[in-house]
């Protein structure tokens, strides 16, 4: 987002100026994991290992990590039940509402377009791995 000199001066967000806490968010939410996680949760809430199988691949370590980061920023609500052993749900908090939907579309974007950016890495490797030739001119 654009941020106009004028709105700068009144402590407008900027994400391109280095001190601006937007970055910090955007580094956050450049997480595949965040952004699978956020998607998981958006049908409601889930337990820790309801979560680990929904998102294949991620290790324990990983999954405890974002989700540290997620309720850290308050993006995501910890519930401890009082069971033996205690059993912890995931849920997504009203801020993270609105983010959703942005998850949603990277998510689709990524399926609907991945294997164009399969064969587009490959024809640059391939030519990557071509001896370079030095074009003259007359």
């Amino acid at each position: 987002m654009y941020t106009t000199p004028e709105l700068r001066e009144h402590g407008g967000a900027d994400a391109y100026l280095r001190n601006c806490v937007s970055r910090e968010v955007l580094d956050l939410l450049s997480s595949k994991w965040v952004c699978l996680v956020v998607g998981a949760l958006a049908d409601g809430p889930l337990r820790f290992g309801a979560l680990r199988r929904r998102l294949d691949g991620i290790t324990q370590k990983m999954l405890t990590q974002t989700l540290r980061e997620l309720e850290r920023a308050g993006l995501v609500d910890r519930r401890v039940f009082a069971t033996t052993p205690p059993q912890v749900e995931y849920s997504l908090t009203p801020l993270t509402r609105d983010l959703v939907v942005l998850m949603e579309a990277f998510r689709v974007w990524a399926e609907q377009h991945g294997e164009e950016i399969r064969e587009a890495r490959e024809r640059y490797d391939a030519r990557a791995a071509e001896p370079r030739r030095v074009v003259s001119t007359p």
